[in-house]
Protein backbone atom coordinates (compact mmCIF):
# COMPACT_ATOMS: atom_id res chain seq x y z
CA UNK A 1 0.00 0.00 0.00
CA UNK A 2 1.59 3.18 -0.89
CA UNK A 3 2.04 6.13 1.25
CA UNK A 4 -1.18 8.17 -0.31
CA UNK A 5 -3.57 5.01 0.49
CA UNK A 6 -2.38 4.46 3.67
CA UNK A 7 -3.12 8.36 5.05
CA UNK A 8 -6.43 7.96 2.93
CA UNK A 9 -7.51 5.07 4.62
CA UNK A 10 -6.51 6.31 8.49
CA UNK A 11 -8.65 9.71 7.44
CA UNK A 12 -11.68 7.14 6.41
CA UNK A 13 -11.26 5.20 9.65
CA UNK A 14 -10.03 7.58 12.12
CA UNK A 15 -10.92 10.89 10.70
CA UNK A 16 -7.96 13.00 10.95
CA UNK A 17 -4.19 13.09 11.24
CA UNK A 18 -1.14 15.15 12.22
CA UNK A 19 2.45 15.03 10.68
CA UNK A 20 3.95 13.25 13.34
CA UNK A 21 0.88 10.53 13.19
CA UNK A 22 2.13 10.32 9.42
CA UNK A 23 6.05 10.11 9.91
CA UNK A 24 5.68 7.60 12.99
CA UNK A 25 3.38 5.44 11.27
CA UNK A 26 4.05 5.49 7.58
CA UNK A 27 7.01 6.99 7.47
CA UNK A 28 5.65 10.15 5.90
CA UNK A 29 8.01 13.55 6.07
CA UNK A 30 5.47 15.15 3.37
CA UNK A 31 2.29 15.11 4.62
CA UNK A 32 0.95 18.25 2.84
CA UNK A 33 1.90 17.03 -0.05
CA UNK A 34 -0.14 13.44 0.10
CA UNK A 35 -3.22 15.89 1.44
CA UNK A 36 -2.53 18.42 -1.45
CA UNK A 37 -3.27 14.89 -4.10
CA UNK A 38 -5.80 13.39 -1.91
CA UNK A 39 -7.70 16.72 -2.40
CA UNK A 40 -7.05 16.58 -6.11
CA UNK A 41 -8.62 13.57 -5.97
CA UNK A 42 -11.79 15.05 -4.59
CA UNK A 43 -11.73 14.59 -0.62
CA UNK A 44 -12.50 17.18 1.12
CA UNK A 45 -9.98 18.17 3.71
CA UNK A 46 -10.00 20.94 6.14
CA UNK A 47 -6.70 22.08 7.95
CA UNK A 48 -6.65 22.98 11.36
CA UNK A 49 -3.83 24.86 13.14
CA UNK A 50 -2.64 23.04 16.03
CA UNK A 51 -0.41 24.41 19.23
CA UNK A 52 1.76 22.26 21.40
CA UNK A 53 5.19 23.09 23.29
CA UNK A 54 5.20 26.28 21.91
CA UNK A 55 4.97 25.48 18.53
CA UNK A 56 1.98 25.58 16.11
CA UNK A 57 1.40 22.75 13.78
CA UNK A 58 -0.87 21.72 10.79
CA UNK A 59 -3.66 18.71 11.59
CA UNK A 60 -5.55 17.48 8.72
CA UNK A 61 -9.46 16.54 9.15
CA UNK A 62 -11.65 14.48 7.10
CA UNK A 63 -14.73 16.99 6.16
CA UNK A 64 -17.91 14.68 6.42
Amino acid sequence: MTQLQEIQKHLKEHGEINPLMALERYGCMRLAARIGELRDMGMRIETQIRKGNGKAYASYKLDR
